[in-house]
């Protein structure tokens, strides 16, 4: 079988985007102040091969992103902003605990929202064969965004993976999810908190958030236990992460195993499906609500945090 031929060079790259762009009907101003003269980032390409959540134990990656002062300023949060919190919770019915828990590890509540201009990284992270219809589909999106009016281009600066904003929207998710809560008229991720975290409800109720239910636990797993759950098999579908825990049992068969909650108390008494996470060395029990979680980043550690985290706000 012939080698695949070799890719073009960035610039013939980016020639045949701006000509697709073009196509589409994008102005000739719009693309000339977004991918005009872009050049790919060498650190962008250096941290998708390196991400932290498949890459170091989940101790290390919880004690980092979930420090005392990250805990403490969620609650600090929590108490400052109840009555926005209150009304968030009663208009998308994900707890404002877990609402600030996404805030806090994607941004450090707002501190933290990336300096990279977005389409410079989106376009490196397009060139590059790992995943590129992916990213290339998110450089459109980002012309949507600019074309709509909700932020100039050169203010545009995000993660090195193109997410933008307090939430860490890319920008399908902000055409998707992004909503107007303080009703200024803009869907404003970047100033305007009650923008943020009625975006990241409305994100977790579309992922099918259920209201009144919590995302999981940790348990103890003896050897006898171990061997009573041994025939439940792993996922078949979805993504990396998901794939990688059992599929859902009631919760009544992992505490006829012998399943514990992590202090060696029984599981509740419910029918609640859940399904085994293992990670590290540790064992959690996960109910539907941390696939919504998954949806907004198909990595364990980093929902895991999230919902250790809600839990230690609320």
């Amino acid at each position: 079988m012939a080698p695949p031929p070799p890719s073009p060079p960035f610039e013939a790259w980016l020639q045949g985007l701006i000509d697709e762009a073009r196509g589409r009907g994008y102005s000739v101003e719009l693309i000339q102040s977004t991918l005009a003269g872009l050049t790919p980032i060498s650190r962008v390409v250096e941290l998708d091969n390196s991400q932290a959540e498949f890459t170091i134990t989940f101790d290390r990656y919880y004690q980092t992103r979930v420090s005392p002062r990250v805990v403490r300023l969620g609650r600090e949060h929590a108490a400052q902003q109840r009555t926005l919190l209150q009304q968030i919770e009663s208009a998308y019915g994900v707890p404002s605990s877990t609402v600030l828990a996404i805030w806090g590890l994607e941004s450090r509540y707002g501190e933290l929202t990336g300096t990279y201009p977005v389409f410079q990284s989106l376009a490196t992270l397009a060139f590059e064969p790992r995943r590129a219809q992916f990213f290339r589909r998110e450089l459109f999106n980002a012309l949507t965004i600019v074309s709509s009016g909700y932020i100039d281009a050169k203010t545009m600066t995000g993660s090195w993976a193109g997410a933008m904003g307090q939430p860490q929207f890319m920008p399908s998710s902000y055409l998707d999810h992004a909503v107007d809560f303080d009703k200024d008229g803009l869907r404003d991720i970047w100033r305007s908190q009650p923008d943020t975290l009625a975006s990241i409800a409305n994100y977790l109720k579309a992922a099918g958030w259920e209201m009144g239910q919590t995302w999981g636990r940790e348990v103890r797993i003896s050897e006898k236990a171990r061997a009573g759950i041994a025939d439940i098999p792993l996922r078949d579908a979805g993504c990396s992460a998901k794939r990688q825990m059992t599929e859902r049992r009631p919760l009544g068969i992992w505490a006829d195993a012998g399943v514990l909650l992590k202090d060696g108390a029984p599981l509740p008494q419910s029918d609640m499906p859940a399904s085994l996470v293992e990670v590290s060395g540790h064992s959690f029990l996960t109910y539907p609500n941390y696939d919504a979680l998954l949806a907004y980043n198909c990595a364990h550690l980093y929902a895991l945090s999230v919902g250790l985290l809600a839990d230690q706000i609320r």
